[in-house]
């Protein structure tokens, strides 16, 4: 497998969405039952929405070359996942009579101040990044996985609301890339038109009568002359020169 096709494993955003994923699954094992969860629904929705944030991240930087309008789609799925993983958890301390920890609260300045380590990963990626997970998860256990649900859900809470900001500044990174470089269909129409304005110079295309610069063939989409070619500038839509082909 080659390290270009798993450029998503690097991402804090997709190890911190794995690192909740795994608490979630955790959380709805212990803690979801008969009584509070007669139908299974509640464990199948957090299971899902908690899912869906690692999934949608991957599958969106996958997209990275091709087209980044789909990349930014897909991870702002992943934010709206995590923003209903993270109500789930809000809900679940208020029908036990509790509330979210205050963000003033040591509990909350304790847990958020937690980093996560950069990974180092070599040549042995799912092997290494799995064990990267884990290790970022274990940071967080002493919360997680005791027998306190309401600890583990005002954890949870504090990882869900910090990715969602995460995800939410790299999708403005993602923005900011597309404005400057633009996307795979960008792409393809600016590589076209330059192959298109080597051929017409090879042919001897003539000058633009506004420009100068070199002129290529297209074909009128409308009016009455539509159907037809014609010269116009390979400068367009910047030059609005033409010449008719005799």
């Amino acid at each position: 497998m080659e390290i270009r096709n798993f450029g998503y494993y690097w991402l804090d955003t997709w190890v911190l969405a794995n690192v909740i994923q795994l608490a979630t699954q955790s959380f709805c094992l212990r803690h979801l039952n008969r009584t509070n969860d007669p139908c299974g629904r509640q464990f199948d929705q957090m299971t899902q929405a908690a899912r869906s944030a690692p999934a949608n991240i991957a599958e969106g930087n996958s997209r990275h070359s091709t087209s980044r309008e789909t990349e930014m789609k897909l991870t702002d799925v992943a934010r709206a996942s995590l923003a209903e993983l993270a109500n789930d958890y809000v809900n679940w301390l208020m029908q036990h009579e509790s509330i979210p920890w205050s963000i003033h609260s040591q509990e909350y300045k304790t847990v958020n101040s937690i980093q996560l380590d950069r990974p180092t990963y070599k040549d042995d990626i799912q092997h290494q990044s799995s064990l990267h997970i884990l290790t970022q998860k274990h940071k967080f256990d002493f919360w997680l996985e005791g027998e306190d649900s309401l600890l583990a859900a005002n954890c949870l809470l504090v990882l869900c609301n910090r990715l969602i900001q995460m995800i939410r500044r790299q999708i403005e990174h993602l923005l900011d890339e597309f404005k400057e470089e633009g996307g795979f269909t960008e792409g393809l129409t600016a590589e076209r038109l330059s192959h298109r304005t080597q051929k017409s110079v090879e042919a001897d295309s003539p000058a633009c009568p506004l420009c100068g610069k070199p002129m290529i063939k297209r074909v009128a989409k409308k009016g009455m002359n539509s159907g037809r070619e014609f010269w116009s500038c390979s400068d367009y839509p910047k030059c609005n020169g033409t010449r008719s082909i005799t």
